[in-house]
């Protein structure tokens, strides 16, 4: 019993030297504790990437810097994603300045639904277009949710475009010219809408490109 009793001072200091020494530690780990963000690579693309010698566009080649912005902002990509993208550059050979791509998820004609997302590139402009009526389906009213990146909404109001000079229309639509001069500036999650029927609008991307989910009543290829 002696023994015992001789030994548990010890015990009691080990034990508390070592809480002690748990405690003047904590203050140490936590930097360690704190997870970094990778350092991402900025997003840049060039337009003769998007074309060969003979000036033919290259579909395959635009889709890599779409999906390569997409992993940029964290896109899913979602098993055959690639293969739905459908894209445009108007017939201009400007992809990198202007043109389009999305992937349309639903456009229900019978009961007048749709959704889709659309990708721009860097600075990209969606150019300038208006919907009518047709095959039976109303005028196409839409709205615009800004899930990545940044976008220039364009359309009819008070002309702003003094506001934003970093919007440059590019030379190859309409000579550098565009009918609708007011724009809205759309960050990631906020939403813009059409803001009257049949009326032209058009968007450009920030420097970081725009991933856009839109949604609208019905969209008609011929309207």
């Amino acid at each position: 019993m002696k023994k015992l009793l001789l030994l548990s001072p010890f015990v009691f200091v080990f034990l508390f030297t070592n809480c002690a020494d748990t405690t003047e530690k904590d203050p140490r780990l936590a930097p360690s504790s704190v997870i970094e963000r990778e350092v991402k690579k900025e997003l840049s693309f060039t337009n003769e990437q998007f074309y060969d010698a003979e000036g033919n566009f290259l579909e395959e080649k635009a889709k890599d810097a779409l999906l390569e912005m997409l992993a940029y902002h964290d896109y899913p990509i979602f098993e055959g994603l690639r293969e739905k993208i459908w894209l445009t550059d108007y017939n201009k050979g400007n992809y990198a300045e202007l043109g389009l791509a999305s992937v349309m998820f639903v456009n229900n004609e019978e009961d007048q639904y749709m959704l889709m997302d659309i990708f721009l590139l860097p600075n990209q402009m969606l150019g300038e277009h208006m919907h009518f009526a047709a095959e039976g389906n109303p005028v196409k009213m839409e709205g615009w949710l800004l899930r990545h990146g940044k976008s220039y909404i364009a359309g009819v109001g008070e002309d702003n475009r003094d506001q934003f000079p970093q919007v440059v229309i590019p030379k190859a639509h309409w000579d550098g010219k565009v009918s609708t001069h007011h724009i809205i500036e759309a960050n990631e999650g906020e939403f813009a809408s059409l803001a009257e029927a049949e009326s032209p609008h058009w968007q450009m991307a920030g420097p970081k490109g725009a991933v856009i989910t839109e949604v609208g009543n019905v969209h008609t290829n011929k309207g």
